[in-house]
């Protein structure tokens, strides 16, 4: 998985006036946190989170808090209710030794067979949750729609990668390709030729 560098500084548990002051100057209160890591309490200039906040993809983020770097990913964020703006981020501390929960942007690949004869793709998963150590995270999953016939789907329990474990239950449908009228249209077109010969 691709990493990206995150620059900030550490911050004492303050007042929710002083942590608006602190937004006003263009920070973004920040805690990482994990198995057996002390809460570090810190702040990012918007513009730098935006660039994991404006984005599908998933990173490995190597926070410099200080001049110490600490590896994490990204785990939540809380908006403000009217105009959308990052109010606090949580990232979440990994190692080299223990699996990474993270998730990752779906990417569709293939000509579908069902849209071919007029079907209609619907992705209805667009990230799905997994587990692996950081060597193995993938930057995506990707999904081979190729042999998706009209009223098909595929699902989460039907993604296989080495090394990965899928934390998105099993039953979780990624994409299917649905009727529409042209299909219908097309089917029956096809019916009345055979019926003729």
């Amino acid at each position: 998985m691709k990493s990206i560098k995150l620059s900030g500084k550490t911050r004492e548990i303050t007042k929710k006036s002083m942590l608006k002051a602190m937004r006003r100057e263009g920070q973004i209160p920040c805690v990482l946190y994990g198995h057996n890591v002390e809460n570090l309490h810190f702040s990012v200039e918007e513009r730098e989170l935006l660039q994991i906040l404006n984005t599908p993809n998933s990173y490995i983020v190597e926070l410099d808090v200080d001049g110490k770097t600490h590896k994490a990913v990204f785990h939540s964020a809380q908006y403000h209710p009217v105009t959308d703006e990052p109010l606090h981020i949580d990232f979440l501390s990994v190692t080299e030794t223990k699996p990474v929960v993270i998730s990752v942007p779906v990417v569709i690949t293939g000509n579908s067979e069902g849209v071919r004869q007029g079907g209609k793709l619907i992705l209805t998963t667009r990230k799905v949750k997994i587990s692996a150590p950081i060597d193995k995270l993938p930057d995506d999953i990707t999904v081979d729609i190729s042999n998706l016939n009209i009223g098909k789907s595929i699902f989460a329990g039907d993604i296989n990668i080495d090394g990965v474990q899928v934390i998105t239950p099993a039953s979780t449908i990624i994409c299917t390709v649905k009727m529409t009228r042209a299909a219908i249209g097309a089917a029956a077109a096809a019916a009345a030729a055979a019926a003729k010969k």
